[in-house]
């Protein structure tokens, strides 16, 4: 039999987590989805807490070394065969917190996108002197969305600085970071082999925040345009090798996806969690008994359509939990992550917005957060990759197809 429970360890960060997200996240969600852009004061407590555990060594709500393996869970892994590490601490991180507000969640300080690019591709070096840094990631330019491989962005060598030029455009926490770990070619005409990720302070001259979007949801989360104009970086801000290789092309900085994919389904696991409990409510509270006794069939249209939802999540959390472990051990993930993120952000969509139409008036106003959730859970299907992407790399993977062959 296998047993999916948790272990201890990862069952106390949980809960950690799940207590910041009832009692801070949650409370404080209407009131930031209202007051869109305005600073969530609360996260200063976040700041604070987070800073403490991790000075103490205990901390639980992944920073940037939240991808990366200790010498320890090496040596356990090597004794057990497996180990449950930093990626599958963070996935369940950001399925509690995100059950209590995903803007919010994005906006934990230290725990950016970019941190987990930093654990990706960082060397030990980097790590030190990034591991405590907040870190949002900018990838995403106006020219493109999804096709990743299509930067434009440019990085030149200049003695021992890298310049910088360019734009960016929906930069996850990109107003409240402190560095932006951004995607940039070091050689047009070398094409995608040439993109590479550099860490850029968010007060370094000639970056400019250029402005803020306004958003369907996640309206607590800051989404910045990001211009760099001759913006000058020590050289040794580039993440990973400054070699150019061919051979092995894009694939340095697409491990960054192996780490957040997983972390992104999570999010959507999260959401989705919260919209099933809410409903479940509606319905008791209306009369109608969710049976697992019964044939869905011979039960109200609306239980049986509760329990297809509830399927559909649980798939979508076995997925997520088998990209993020496969990561913490070391095998090759990029399929699994993909499967996670496309199934998890097309369940958010459905199991939330399907929520708000069973629960009736009730979903659709705001006595309730199912339509906040509905909102929210949209962009948890589009970030990270798109719906489409996903299963284009999942058809690559599956087919064995390259990237030139099926598009």
């Amino acid at each position: 039999m296998i047993n999916l429970e948790l272990p201890k360890k990862l069952r106390a960060s949980a809960n950690q987590a799940h207590q910041v997200a009832q009692e801070i996240f949650r409370p404080a969600s209407r009131k930031y989805d209202l007051a869109e852009h305005e600073y969530p004061v609360e996260l200063d407590t976040m700041a604070a807490m987070v800073e403490g555990l991790s000075d103490s060594g205990t901390e639980q709500i992944s920073g940037a070394t939240g991808g990366r393996t200790g010498d320890e869970d090496k040596h356990a892994t090597e004794l057990l065969g497996n180990t449950n590490g930093g990626n599958m601490s963070a996935l369940m991180n950001a399925l509690e917190t995100s059950w209590g507000d995903v803007g919010l969640m994005l906006s934990i300080p230290y725990q950016g996108l970019g941190n987990a690019a930093i654990a990706a591709v960082a060397t030990d070096e980097q790590l030190k002197r990034f591991g405590k840094v907040w870190a949002a990631m900018a990838i995403t330019e106006p020219s493109f969305g999804s096709d990743s491989a299509a930067v434009t962005a440019t990085a030149t060598l200049d003695g021992d600085e890298w310049v910088l030029n360019g734009t960016k455009i929906f930069v996850t926490a990109g107003s409240r970071a402190t560095h932006i770990v951004v995607w940039a070619s070091v050689d047009r005409s070398a094409g995608r082999a040439a993109i590479k990720s550099f860490v850029v302070p968010r007060d370094a001259k000639g970056l400019t925040v250029s402005r803020l979007e306004h958003k369907l949801g996640i309206k607590a989360s800051d989404t910045a345009e990001i211009r760099f104009e001759d913006c000058r970086i020590p050289k040794d801000n580039i993440l990973g090798s400054p070699e150019v290789n061919v051979e092995k092309g894009f694939a340095g900085v697409m491990q960054t996806f192996d780490n957040t994919r997983p972390l992104v389904a999570g999010m959507a696991v999260g959401v989705g969690r919260a919209a099933l409990e809410e409903l479940r409510q509606v319905l008791t509270d209306a009369g109608i008994e969710i049976s697992y006794d019964k044939p869905a069939n011979n039960q109200h249209a609306a239980a049986a359509e509760f329990l297809r939802l509830e399927a559909d999540w649980e798939a979508a959390y076995l997925l997520s939990l088998r990209a993020a472990w496969m990561a913490d051990n070391k095998k090759p993930n990029s399929l699994e992550a993909s499967m996670s993120k496309a199934k998890a952000g097309r369940m958010g969509t459905d199991v939330t917005l399907k929520a708000v139409e069973l629960a009736g008036a009730t979903g659709y106003s705001q006595r309730t957060l199912l339509e906040k959730w509905g909102r929210d859970s949209k962009i948890l299907d589009i970030f990270e990759g798109t719906q489409q992407i996903q299963q284009l790399i999942v058809a690559r993977r599956v087919l064995g197809l390259s990237s030139d062959k099926l598009k």
